[in-house]
């Protein structure tokens, strides 16, 4: 990860040479010669440590403490250059804000060997625990150098699906090995420039350029596919799916995990904030989503217009094969309460497809050769299909392609709770 160092000293020959003893692979130097211009670079690059020499016109400690005000939420290194050596001056200066206060002449190699300290311990504080990856705030800081940055780039919000659900089956210390899988392939994609952060457990920000994003996208997508089968049981891994466990999820069939990209290549002239930048970056993300296994969706300038991202539409209708007549009256009556259309008939070719089935198995297990139909030969494939049935085969209803068992007698709350929850694309 690049980190930026800014270097405020009016004089131009020492200013210098501490840039050019800093700068590498890992940091870049920038210099300002009037508080004025510090400010301002501060407010822009929003720099990860600041080294401040008392050349500057106004007092030391003074500005230290205006620094620290004005950076609270970003609260950068800030290390104080003073041609005195007085114990007091010292004191006065670190009880203002400084985090550490060198005399000149300062040893040219200490000196470097100081900054990388100061630099390495600020990153190595802000590290999530398991992936070793920057965490929310060097993303957030990330965008907005992004944002406030002239050079073309894309940045890439990448997803992982159904990673809860295989934690509730296998386990956290499952669940970490494969996101310690997707850091290492991830990384092996990245340039020496990228920047790869974690903004929380199963989501990640890649800012990288643009001639390589969608390059990056369609391996991560096609590698991560390949590898998740490996991380499943040989039974779960046979047939495809796994089942979740506990009390509210026992009878839910869950995908593999896989991964969804959302990205934007240099079109960032609209969006104001970090923020505004990541609300863009899930939406599109979202527009991603496939029935199953990884994909991925990218906004270029070229083929963007005018609110060219739209959210999808949710589908509220409601088909249900119910035969029990009382039953599906209920069922009709509080669906369309809750705002949901509940429709008579089914049509592949109409617009009538619903996204939710409701659909009994019958006593004789018949009803599963229609819900696997839906799935195989009506192409249904978008439609979430919940499966009732008094019959408590849990095996067979899930290998027919149903996306829940829900054994009768069941409560009419749990079946709103599970059509609200399919509608959210959780």
């Amino acid at each position: 990860m690049l980190s930026y160092v800014l270097i405020i000293d009016r004089r131009k020959e020492l200013s210098t040479k501490y840039k050019k003893c800093l700068e590498d692979e890992q940091t870049s130097a920038l210099m300002a010669r009037t508080l004025k211009e510090g400010i301002e670079l501060t407010r822009q690059v929003e720099p990860d440590l600041i080294i401040v020499s008392d050349s500057i016109e106004e007092d030391l400690a003074s500005f230290c403490e205006k620094i620290r005000s004005l950076t609270y939420n970003t609260r950068p290194t800030i290390i104080a250059l003073s041609k005195s050596a007085d114990i007091s001056d010292r004191i006065r200066v670190l009880g203002s804000g400084a985090d550490d206060f060198l005399s000149e002449p300062v040893n040219i190699e200490e000196f470097k060997m100081r900054i990388k300290a100061h630099l390495r311990r600020d990153i190595e504080s802000n590290l999530d625990s398991v992936t070793l990856l920057p965490n929310k705030k060097y993303v957030l800081k990330a965008l907005r150098r992004l944002l406030n940055s002239e050079n073309k780039q894309a940045v890439l919000l990448v997803g992982i699906e159904n990673l809860e659900g295989y934690k509730s089956v296998y386990s956290d210390i499952a669940g970490d090995k494969l996101l310690q899988t997707f850091v290492a392939i991830t990384k092996s994609t990245l340039d020496k420039n990228d920047f790869f952060g974690q903004i929380n457990e199963n989501n990640f920000i890649i800012v990288t350029n643009p001639y390589s994003a969608e390059k990056m996208s369609a391996f991560l997508t096609f590698a991560f596919d390949t590898v998740a089968p490996k991380f499943y049981s040989e039974q779960d891994a046979k047939r495809g799916y796994t089942l979740l466990k506990g009390d509210r999820e026992a009878g839910m069939r869950a995908d593999f995990v896989s991964i969804l990209i959302g990205g934007i290549i240099d079109n960032y002239e609209m969006i104001s904030s970090a923020d505004a930048l990541l609300e863009k970056l899930y939406t599109i993300k979202k527009i991603a989503k496939i029935p199953s296994g990884s994909n991925y969706a990218i906004d270029r300038v070229k083929l963007a217009g005018e609110n060219s991202v739209v959210v999808p539409e949710i589908n509220r209708k409601v088909y249900i094969k119910e035969p029990d007549e009382a039953l599906t009256l209920l069922l009709r009556t509080t669906l369309e309460l809750q705002g949901y259309d509940v429709i008579d008939k089914l049509d592949k070719e109409s617009n009538e497809q619903p996204g939710i089935i409701i659909l009994d198995s019958d006593e004789d297990m018949s009803g599963l050769k229609f819900c696997k139909d839906l799935k195989d030969r009506l192409n249904f494939v978008n439609t979430k299909i919940i499966v009732t049935s008094t019959t408590h085969d849990k095996s067979a209803i899930l290998d027919a392609g149903a996306d829940l068992y829900l054994p009768k007698p069941y409560e009419i709350s749990d079946l709103i709770m599970w059509i609200e929850y399919f509608q959210k694309g959780e």
